[in-house]
């Protein structure tokens, strides 16, 4: 059995740029006007490039103990056993609410290039398809991560970077024909206004991942030198890619963009107003694809992390258990019944309120859950570089002490600042769905923050 065979650098950018540069949050962002431009910005390199460049110092220090388990070691070794077990749980158990909205997607974009609209009204129906998607999907991770190598990616060449670059291409062409940007955009500030910073959670959930795939940097060669690299680099691609695709959307399409089908809406109407062509049946397959691949690539980076520590004995020693090509097996089961979960709390919970707000909840659940992984991480970065300034890392924050500092800084006082503006009611919700809304939110965050700390005493007392 050989659980650790090498992955191209170009293989763990893609996995890497596959978990987070995606096409599927653009109507959410477009939906914002001009404004979209300075939350991507304010994200991507206020909170995005700290996370990066806190990872790469993190992920590349001597002592073997941090370079096994991601984020668990990251935290736990500094914060203690208790709070790398929540870092790690809120990394995984985001992505299990996290898959519902990717599906979702899917399913918004597939129903109009498909003309089925039933797949997306009908609760039962988009139900079904989630579960029955996702169980698919990670029937196909069972061989490995070579395969999750190659849909990663084919995925993200295809599904991410290819449409986007159509996307620019059709652009260009329907506004040197004459249309006009749409009054949304025109109308719309640079500076948001202050109902519109409720939505900074959702801008920042676009460059949430990039560290979740540090317990796989030991199959990378050089990875010492490599990953930082990586890690740079993914920073201004994920930037310029989501905020062009993003701003074309806004341009192209009026004000109430649909959340889970407003990509395919802006393809329409760029390639064939009025109709579906081939063209947006095309171009809506390989988004399609190009999602497929993010879900891919999720369900193994947070479970590795997880199977390390069930070695700790922190979870069942059956969760350590893999197969041939080194999945964790019981860990992909475990998550698949967690994600059918989601996906019947998030499907039904909104009734007849419509798929928007149940989108809107899924999108915003996911960012805040993972936001509380980061302040860990944010802490944990500030007593190593204070208290653990021994401990020899190949890669180095620029600009010494006083820039880590500046930086992390940046990084958690802006996530903690997203965390508060997650409670305020987007405006993309109506007056007469935000009570449902909150209470869905709320109750939900709740009990997912409490969940890790229950089970550690639960588990530890046992053991």
């Amino acid at each position: 059995m050989n659980t650790n065979k090498k992955i191209s650098s170009f293989g763990f950018f893609a996995m890497t740029a596959a978990l987070f540069v995606t096409v599927y949050e653009y109507p959410t962002f477009a939906d914002m006007g001009k404004s979209l431009i300075f939350f991507l910005l304010l994200s991507g390199f206020c909170f995005f490039l700290p996370v990066a460049l806190c990872a790469a110092e993190l992920a590349t220090i001597e002592d073997p103990s941090y370079q096994e388990g991601g984020i668990f070691s990251w935290v736990g070794k500094v914060l203690g056993e208790k709070f790398g077990f929540a870092a790690i749980f809120f990394q995984w158990i985001q992505i299990t609410v996290g898959f519902v909205t990717m599906l979702y997607f899917i399913i918004g974009t597939l129903s109009v290039v498909f003309n089925v609209p039933v797949i997306n009204d009908n609760m039962y129906v988009k139900f079904l398809i989630v579960v029955l998607s996702f169980w698919l999907i990670t029937i196909l991770q069972f061989k490995g991560t070579q395969i999750t190598e190659k849909i990663a990616k084919f995925g993200f060449s295809i599904g991410i970077v290819l449409s986007v670059i159509i996307m620019s291409i059709l652009a260009i062409k329907y506004f040197s024909n004459g249309n006009h940007i749409s009054l949304n955009y025109q109308k719309s500030d640079f500076i948001p206004n202050k109902k519109s910073w409720g939505m900074l959670t959702s801008f920042i959930l676009g460059y949430m991942g990039v560290e979740a795939s540090a317990p796989h940097i030991t199959k990378l060669n050089n990875y010492s030198k490599t990953y930082p690299k990586i890690m740079i680099v993914l920073v201004f691609v994920a930037v310029g890619l989501t905020t062009l695709g993003s701003c074309i959307v806004s341009m192209v399409l009026p004000g109430n963009i649909s959340a889970n089908a407003g990509v395919i809406d802006a393809f329409r109407q760029l390639i064939s107003p009025g109709k579906i062509s081939w063209g947006v049946i095309l171009l809506g397959l390989m988004i399609s694809f190009g999602i497929i691949a993010q879900i891919s690539s999720w369900i193994v980076s947070p479970t590795e992390g997880l199977r390390f520590v069930a070695t700790k004995g922190l979870l069942p020693q059956k969760f350590t258990k893999v197969n041939k090509a080194g999945v964790p097996i019981p860990l992909l089961i475990l998550q698949g019944i967690v994600v059918t979960i989601w996906a019947a709390v998030l499907t039904f919970s909104s009734g007849s309120s419509g798929g928007n707000m149940s989108y809107q909840i899924a999108l915003n659940l996911t960012g805040m859950i993972y936001l509380v992984g980061y302040i860990l991480f944010f802490i944990s970065y500030f007593i190593i570089i204070t208290k653990h300034k021994d401990l020899k890392r190949a890669y180095q924050l620029p600009g010494g002490k006083i820039g880590k500092v500046i930086i992390a800084g940046m990084g958690l006082l802006l996530t903690i600042g997203a965390l508060v503006t997650a409670f305020m009611v987007p405006t993309t919700i109506s007056s007469q769905q935000s009570s449902v809304y909150l209470i869905t939110l709320t109750i939900s965050f709740i009990v997912t923050i409490m969940l890790p700390f229950v089970f550690y005493k639960l588990y530890k007392k046992r053991i």
